[in-house]
């Protein structure tokens, strides 16, 4: 059972042992003689909840009645990795899950609350949790991601996240960083309330709901990686098998044969909204390819957040969203032509490379259905339920790879960006090296996980030097050098580029993405100033000249094929931050950089000793 045992704060209901909910809906026979039990066609029967798959309909609303304003507290909960056996969209296959089900829980918290969330790996990989645009300010140990801020969770081992979320709310999410696992299944939603987002845009709306769309496939992500980096493979990305709404879609099992398939369960999510009231939703794209344009038929898009920074209320109809980003927008259900709508999570076929014979429709949908009241018994998944709704016509976004224009958007809360005081450019390309493999690079170098974790090698490097004379060369080098580390720095390792930041600066990061993808890059520990996106080569004529005055801050940016961004952020956080493609394929590949910032604080770190543990059990 999901164990939220809070200090003081009652547990929240979720996770094992929730039991089976039935519902009454019309159901089509299974192809398998295995599994669910099959139904008649047309047939009006009792569908179960399986007891892997997590009702979203009651675990992802939030309540209104939620307290944003009481003294910070610390919250406790207890999350369990392991394997089970699932069928998200009807084709069974294994999962990777937190507490027995998928999706994962909600976390939620206010802003200066303590969390304690205690990770049991009952898995049979290593695990970690990385907090997806926390600060973790003086906890960078606890940021989760693997062979940088951490060593892994063996299985059978546990960890102990232990950390307080000051300065920041809205929506987050949560998912291991050790290879490409969350792709299985470790993800959930991670929301931070506070007083002065209730009063800036609290009155807007009456229910708030958290949507996790993404992409999905139907075998191991570890199984697609070995092909993805196999010679003679020219960053030809997996496609996916179809794509998920909560964690539910349609699948057409015909598709194929001689699997376990079972028909009968392959149900949409249903948003069972209540008339004339206004929705919150809280959409995160939780996948680890595609770029998603989510959208619910005729009813407008009143975009209020992004990345966790409150925006001025911009209407919209189909919102892009690429990996890991995150955007809340308000729908109000007062649409008169007919009670159930199409809600889409459209996978842009642009970006893929390839294709996938059981990919047949890239338009993922769910049902907004009305209904007269809030508590609302109807069913949660339907594989009968339809909408006869056409999708808006908007078709810009669906013919390229592009993400929201942050030039469009303005933060609610104006926030004047420094001028910079140092500047680089870091190249993210694609090149074949050695047997023929086509791998990710920052300016040449190509990542690869560490042997121990990076931050545990500075940590042990720096701390000494501070009550004595540093006399290790590396040590050295770390305390003193502005700018790119030589390679090698931490034991050996050829493969971590670098840029070490001494001294508090405010830092100009050039992206020149010379891949003709998209990529969706993503900083740790921060949220940078969107300067300036373009594509070709980047206008140094005009450096000096972008907007300053208040400029989309987010932590997740979208860069195109052959374009450029712009990022600046205020080096004020210590630790080892990477910035890579959350694109899990890429990522694996090595397109992922790291900011050593203020080395001397590192110092200062006081880690539990269960942290340095994990690379000495290793």
């Amino acid at each position: 059972m999901l164990g939220v045992g809070i200090l003081i704060v009652a547990a929240i209901a979720l996770g094992l042992g929730i039991g089976f909910r039935r519902y009454q809906t019309s159901v089509t026979p299974s192809p398998s003689s295995s599994g669910p039990p099959s139904r008649g066609p047309n047939s009006t029967s009792t569908f179960t909840l399986p007891d892997w798959k997590l009702d979203t309909s009651t675990a992802y609303r939030i309540s209104k009645s939620w307290n944003s304003s009481e003294p910070a507290t610390t919250r406790v909960y207890n999350l369990t990795i392991s394997e089970v056996a699932g069928w998200p969209d009807g084709y069974n296959r294994t999962l990777t899950v937190i507490n027995g089900q998928f999706p994962g829980p909600l976390i939620e918290a206010n802003m200066g609350d303590r969390l304690i969330v205690n990770v049991q790996n009952n898995g049979v990989n290593m695990t970690t949790l990385h907090f997806h645009g926390l600060y973790q300010n003086g906890t960078n140990f606890m940021d989760g991601t693997y062979q940088i801020s951490q060593c892994g969770i063996p299985p059978g081992g546990s960890f102990t996240y232990n950390f307080t979320v000051p300065g920041q709310y809205g929506t987050y999410w949560y998912h291991s960083h050790y290879s490409t696992q969350y792709m299985d299944g470790v993800v959930g939603p991670f929301i931070i309330h506070s007083q002065e987002e209730d009063d800036l845009i609290g009155a807007m709306y009456d229910y708030d709901q958290v949507v996790l769309i993404s992409d999905w496939y139907h075998g191991l992500s570890e199984g697609y990686l070995a092909g993805y980096l196999a010679s003679g493979n020219e960053n030809t990305e997996p496609v996916p098998d179809n794509g998920l709404i909560n964690g539910a879609a349609f699948f057409n099992c015909a598709l194929t044969p001689g699997s376990t398939c079972y028909q009968q369960d392959a149900n949409r999510t249903v948003f069972n909204f209540e008339r004339d009231k206004t929705y919150r939703l809280r959409v995160i794209n939780t996948g680890g390819f595609a770029e998603i344009n989510f959208s619910v038929d005729e009813h407008p898009l009143t975009l209020v957040e992004g990345d966790g920074v409150l925006i001025q209320p911009t209407t919209l109809h189909k919102l892009a969203v690429t990996v890991a980003q995150r955007y809340s927008v308000l729908i109000t259900t007062n649409i008169t032509s007919t009670d159930n709508f199409w809600v889409r999570a459209e996978l842009i076929e642009y970006c893929f490379h390839a294709t996938n014979p059981v990919l047949v429709d890239y338009g993922i949908t769910g049902v907004l259905s009305y209904t007269d009241n809030a508590n609302s018994d109807a069913p949660p998944y339907s594989n009968s339920m339809t909408a006869e709704t056409d999708s808006w016509g908007d078709v810009a976004a669906d013919v390229l790879c592009l993400d929201l224009n942050n030039t469009s958007i303005e933060p609610m809360i104006v926030t004047q960006a420094p001028d910079a005081t140092v500047f680089y450019r870091v190249d993210a390309s694609f090149q074949i090296g050695s047997y023929a493999i086509d791998l990710g690079y920052f300016n040449g170098t190509s990542w690869k996980p560490s042997s121990t974790a990076v931050l545990n090698q500075a940590y042990e490097m720096l701390a000494p030097g501070l009550s004595s004379a540093v006399v290790d060369n590396n040590s050295t080098e770390l305390l003193n050098t502005t700018g790119p580390l030589a390679l090698g720095v931490f034991g050996g390792n050829q493969d971590q580029y670098i840029i070490n930041v001494p001294d508090y600066e405010v830092v100009d990061i050039l992206i020149n993405n010379l891949d003709d993808g998209s990529h969706p890059f993503h900083l740790h520990g921060y949220k940078f100033w969107v300067m300036g996106t373009g594509m070709g080569s980047f206008p140094y004529n005009e450096y000096g000249i972008f907007n300053t005055t208040n400029p989309m801050r987010r932590d997740t940016v979208g860069i195109q094929g052959y374009g450029w961004a712009l990022l600046r952020f205020v080096a004020d956080n210590p630790g080892l931050w990477p910035l890579h493609c959350h694109i899990s394929w890429h990522l694996e590949a090595g397109l992922l950089m790291q900011f050593e910032i203020q080395p001397k604080m590192i110092a200062q770190f006081e880690p539990p000793a269960a942290w340095a543990q994990l690379c000495a059990t290793q």
